[in-house]
């Protein structure tokens, strides 16, 4: 029997606490015998979820004490997650990885298992609207804001909300087999695997600041992301020399100028492909990327999804 012992801190949020109970359980029934058992783990054997989501307090019979013969300790994300943790509770998290137990994050519950050092040096994802401050705060973990989520062994870490669902039919596979996750999956109503990661749900970012010297360039590329156009055409608009724009772009927005291009054709593809019924060639055209398949390529490897997956996802009705 496998125990799965879910850490519930104070304002931890509900659907990511109960969705693993029910993945899991239905993992039992799919495989026709008791494989999994579930603890709620409490400091104090009591918790509050997150008021934002119908605050309620739930009384649980196990307390931190139950971590300790855990198989695997699954951390959901909580109201807290950028206040450092009881020392109770990394003292918990801790013991149970230096004893080899699994431990598993969902969406900001990475944060608490950072604090612990237990991700030092390995990948590492979270919510992608936390994937930045994730990497400010523990530098020593890499951090992957595109992936549902990323398996290194005993240490896991999947993305935001119902990417939790992924990361418990993920540990279903590996438990149990693809059969058993499969039958977990249709009976709950869910992919076996997804396509792509959270990067296609990522919103079109702000490129830039806007009070920054590289305005006039900016809104000049951004006027013609339907044009082939090259470093040196940048360059030449900026006044400066290839050398000094590249320079100036890593210092003001973290990137090349070509680069910064080619997210921004890829976002504008994306509002295409959101809002309007114009055939992937002629966006490809529109966008700047010519062939198709140039823009497929670049699309997917952007956003985890080709083009057409994308509008299949997140194209508006009447557009």
């Amino acid at each position: 029997m496998t125990v799965v012992a879910l850490l519930a801190l104070d304002g931890v949020l509900p659907f990511e606490l109960a969705a693993p109970g029910q993945i899991f359980g239905t993992a039992n029934d799919a495989a026709g015998r008791p494989h999994y058992t579930l603890r709620v783990c409490a400091e104090g054997r009591s918790v509050r979820t997150d008021d934002s989501f119908g605050g309620f307090r739930m009384e649980t019979p196990w307390g931190l004490e139950a971590l300790a013969d855990a198989d695997t300790v699954m951390i959901p994300g909580h109201a807290g997650f950028l206040a450092e943790p009881p020392p109770a509770v990394l003292a918990g998290l801790r013991a149970a990885g230096a004893r080899g137990a699994r431990i598993a994050s969902v969406c900001v519950g990475a944060f608490t298992l950072a604090a612990t050092g237990l991700l030092d040096g390995l990948r590492a994802t979270t919510h992608w609207t936390q994937a930045d401050e994730l990497a400010a705060r523990y530098p020593a973990v890499e951090v992957d804001g595109g992936s549902l989520y990323i398996d290194n062994g005993r240490v896991i870490t999947s993305a935001g909300v119902a990417a939790v669902l992924d990361l418990c039919l993920h540990l279903v596979r590996r438990d149990l087999g693809a059969a058993v996750a499969a039958a977990t999956a249709r009976r709950t109503v869910m992919p076996l695997q997804r396509d792509g990661g959270q990067s296609q749900f990522i919103e079109h970012p702000v490129p830039a600041d806007r009070d920054s010297a590289l305005q006039p360039t900016l809104r000049w590329l951004e006027s013609r992301l339907h044009e082939p156009l090259t470093l040196e055409d940048i360059a030449r608009q900026a006044a400066m020399s290839a050398r000094s724009l590249n320079r100036h772009f890593r210092a003001q927005t973290g990137t090349t100028p070509l680069q910064w291009l080619l997210r921004a054709r890829v976002n504008r593809a994306r509002q295409l492909l959101e809002t309007t019924a114009i055939p992937v060639e002629r966006i490809a055209c529109e966008t700047g990327f010519g062939a198709p398949s140039t823009f497929r390529q670049h699309f997917a490897r952007l956003t985890g999804v080709s083009p057409q997956a994308y509008r299949a996802a997140f194209h508006s009705p009447g557009g």
